[in-house]
């Protein structure tokens, strides 16, 4: 049995290629600058095969056909054809409140992710046109689409409700929906697993951070609170997401200094973040943690204000479960950053959170594999867990094809 996995974005498709023989990838890879020209695809197969190369494609369907191809190909391939693909499973940022689990692709839930378009326009348009290119291209294939927002589906009403009139929650479904929780589902399970411990024992935090951040409160194996709301422009600051605001901030610019509704979604969700913060031009922590090296102040500024954001996330998640058992990193800045992680639980040592310097470092890291990086005889462990989120949605593909799904 061979799993396609498709994670269509606006520009860009990720893709691999997973057996269920312990769900391992066979080959994975992603096709970037679709559209933009210049368009590249990098493939790796798990004999190490690695290639990059330029592409004519214009859409995602054309991007598809080329990854099938190069997965086809004699001198690359890890399958003979096409016809010996077995399902297709696809990732959806958002499912509102009707989609709490991965299911099989049908008409009504073509409807329902249209129906979150407005709630994430940037992500869920271009994962629908995933599910249609394959519907084009594998029109007898059964496909599984698996939402980001349901690992979240367990916060209770007293964590997913904003303090609004209850009758926007009722008829327009405002309320939290979280996001990432693919990858706080699937470190979360490494980390258990890492621990020797039975997930549903656990209580951990979850750090998602890359160009997105993300925290999540994990308890029993369960998410019970998360720190992206709505959309995911709520929680810490991001690549160029403002996060946590006053709201008033926007109502402030719209009224007194002339801005429109559309002039304040870009300033805080394309303007703001590391890049607004920072002034240095760009939204990459790698470039941030080198400007701030060489003294420059926003980019000091920024790591501040991101790293005591995130710790505020880990004492408010840590009082509302209980307890702390772990905190877990993942993400491009989570896995890679060893200053970030130092910052976020320097003086931390009186709660049992103390990070060994010398398991910090980033070349002790490896890739795939997890790494405690906690002082000894601390109680809390500091995880370090490269996430995998196609593997997760291949393993739970499998489940639903084989009614093993919870």
């Amino acid at each position: 049995m061979n799993i396609l996995i498709i994670n269509a974005g606006s520009s860009s498709v990720k893709f691999g290629l997973y057996r269920p023989n312990g769900m391992r990838s066979a080959a994975s890879g992603y096709v970037e600058r679709i559209g933009l020209g210049d368009t590249i695809l990098h493939y790796r197969t798990d004999s190490s095969h690695a290639i990059s190369k330029y592409i004519q494609v214009g859409s995602i369907q054309e991007s598809i056909r080329a990854i099938i191809e190069l997965l086809a190909a004699p001198e690359t391939g890890v399958i003979r054809s096409a016809a010996e693909i077995s399902a297709v499973g696809h990732r959806v940022v958002h499912g509102g409140e009707k989609m709490k689990a991965a299911t099989l692709v049908t008409d009504d839930v073509r409807n329902a992710i249209r129906s979150c378009f407005e709630l994430a326009p940037l992500h869920n348009p271009p994962n629908l046109q995933g599910i249609e290119a394959c519907s084009e291209i594998f029109p007898n294939l059964p496909q599984v689409a698996v939402f980001d927002t349901a690992f979240h589906g367990t916060l209770p009403e007293h964590a997913y409700l904003y303090a609004l009139p209850y009758k926007l929650y009722e008829s327009e479904k405002i309320r939290r929906y979280g996001f990432h929780g693919t990858s706080h589902m699937s470190v979360s399970k490494k980390a258990a697993g890492a621990m020797g411990k039975p997930l549903e024992n656990l209580s951990m935090v979850t750090c998602h951070l890359g160009n997105g951040c993300s925290i999540s409160a994990v308890s029993g194996g369960k998410s019970i609170d998360t720190s992206m709301g709505f959309t995911p422009l709520e929680g810490v600051p991001m690549g160029t997401r403002s996060g946590d605001i006053d709201p008033a901030v926007g109502l402030f610019l719209v009224r007194q200094r002339g801005y429109t509704v559309e002039d304040v979604d870009t300033l805080l969700n394309r303007e703001s973040g590391f890049l607004g913060l920072s002034e240095i031009g760009s939204s990459d922590m790698r470039d941030i943690e080198s400007a701030m090296k060489k003294g420059d102040p926003g980019a000091l500024r920024t790591l501040r204000v991101f790293t005591y954001k995130v710790k505020k996330y880990l004492g408010a998640y840590a009082f509302a479960m209980g307890k702390l058992d772990a905190i877990v990193f993942t993400g491009g800045i989570g896995e890679n950053s060893s200053l970030v992680r130092s910052l976020i639980c320097q003086d931390l040592e009186s709660f049992g959170v103390e990070i060994d310097p010398s398991r910090n470092c980033r070349d002790v890291l490896y890739e795939n594999a997890v790494k405690d990086i906690s002082c000894s005889g601390k109680s809390v462990r500091i995880l370090v867990v490269p996430t995998d989120e196609e593997m997760e949605i291949a393993q739970q593909v499998y489940d639903v094809l084989s009614g093993n799904q919870c």
